[in-house]
């Protein structure tokens, strides 16, 4: 098996420890490589040394950098530029939803979410990623 066969590398980014959890065993279940973290700083950390396929990222994070501000860094940034970003989150409102699309959001999905649906949506991006 080539590098093709690599497994799809996902940052999870979520304050919120039985969330993150949840979603790390949801993607882990599936065979892909995860890496969580729990505040936008160390998400930018975490991307910068390491090379991920996708974000998984909440918006209302503590610290720093809110989800809006790590979405927008990742996307003014050549080296993640093309990374896509999943948001998840418990904002609902459509001001919400067009600033996570104006600053390069992917996707958003909003808490609580379908799990079956979030799957879907990564391999649908794994699909492009590949293409």
């Amino acid at each position: 098996m080539g590098y093709a066969a690599r497994s799809m590398r996902i940052l999870v980014v979520e304050d919120q420890d039985s969330i993150r959890r949840m979603i790390e065993a949801l993607i882990q279940a599936r065979g892909y490589e995860v890496t969580a973290v729990a505040n936008g700083a160390k998400a930018i950390d975490a991307v910068m040394t390491q090379s991920f396929d996708l974000v998984l990222l909440d918006l209302m994070l503590p610290g720093q950098y809110d989800g809006f501000e790590v979405c927008q860094r990742l996307k003014s940034d050549p080296a993640t530029r093309h990374l896509p970003v999943v948001i998840i989150s418990a904002l609902d409102d459509p001001e919400s939803r067009k600033k996570a699309a104006d600053a390069g959001a992917a996707a958003y999905y909003t808490k609580p979410f379908s799990p079956i649906a979030l799957l879907k949506e990564i391999e649908r991006l794994k699909g492009q990623a590949s293409s």
